[in-house]
């Protein structure tokens, strides 16, 4: 292995550490900091990620309730609860857990989210807003990539970056926000014909696509930094959308799975609460100042 590991635990770290700071202040002035996870029917295959969020998020000093609903309520009930959490001012952040039941669309409870407690970044206008290049609350896992990548000795600037993955949620955030950082970016995609020429032509390579093992150290330019994001199953382990082994040869920096994205990822998601509530906090001041 000549690639360097990088450490997502630590990058995570530090991220919670500033949000504790963060959590305090607010609190301090009557504004702790408090996430309510929407989780529908069986929730056993959210379960470990639900109680992961909540310790990770009580240790950074933000409140978390964790509310699970049967899988007979309706789009209309579940949504008339977003409604009540919207207008709460207790509540300054909420998480949809999936799966959701097919009945559920997951696009339509996004959509239910008040952009000031979207702190998934989920919500269209967050999505949106990071074409105009506003980052107020962008999609945790596409930030936290992009985040990962920051802490290299990189310039970012006319960098060229390929991406591998065009999701709504990952792969094309992750190419607005490079490109609104001065990045060159590539985006590949399942009908792309020779992802390879791509690939080992950029200084960076993001791959997002669910499937193990796609991204070859043979894809890669030498001294390349390769952020994995996909999480994948195989033979009872968790393993990414790269070859570790034949990518780790060539790479100069590499992401591991698991402890790359995943950590910075919920610490994104932290870091994402403190900010939706500060906005919050200013939302409503302004406009008890303009009542008075």
């Amino acid at each position: 292995m000549t690639a360097t590991l990088i450490d997502g635990k630590a990058i995570a770290a530090r991220m919670v550490e500033e949000v504790r700071a963060e959590a305090a202040d607010l609190a301090a002035r009557g504004w702790a900091p408090r996430l309510v996870s929407i989780s529908v029917g069986d929730v056993a295959a959210a379960e470990l990620y639900v109680r992961n969020q909540q310790r990770q998020a009580e240790a950074a000093g933000v409140a978390f309730e964790a509310r699970n609903y049967p899988a007979t309520i309706s789009l209309e009930q579940l949504t008339g609860v977003m409604i009540g959490l919207n207008a709460d001012p207790r509540v300054n952040g909420i998480i949809i857990q999936r799966p959701l039941p097919p009945h559920i669309p997951v696009k339509a409870l996004q959509k239910a989210v008040h952009p000031l407690k979207d702190v998934e970044g989920m919500h269209p206008s967050s999505i949106g807003n990071i074409v105009y290049n506003d980052l107020a609350l962008g999609p945790c896992t596409a930030v936290a990539a992009v985040e990962i990548l920051k802490t290299l000795p990189l310039n970012i600037e006319g960098l060229d970056v390929c991406v591998i993955g065009h999701s709504e949620i990952v792969g094309k955030p992750i190419a607005f926000l490079m490109m609104g950082l001065g990045a060159t970016v590539t985006v590949c995609h399942h009908m792309t014909r020779q992802v390879a020429v791509h690939s080992r032509a950029a200084d960076a390579v993001f791959v997002a696509v669910g499937k193990p093992g796609l991204v070859t150290g043979a894809m890669l330019k030498p001294g390349a930094a390769l952020i994995d994001i996909g999480i994948n199953r195989v033979e009872g382990k968790t393993v990414g959308d790269a070859d570790f082994e034949s990518c780790a040869k060539v790479a100069g920096w590499i992401t591991p799975v698991p402890g790359g994205v995943g950590p910075v990822t919920v610490a994104t998601l932290l870091k994402n609460a403190v900010l939706a509530t500060r906005m919050q906090m200013d939302h409503y001041s302004a406009a008890f100042a303009v009542e008075r």
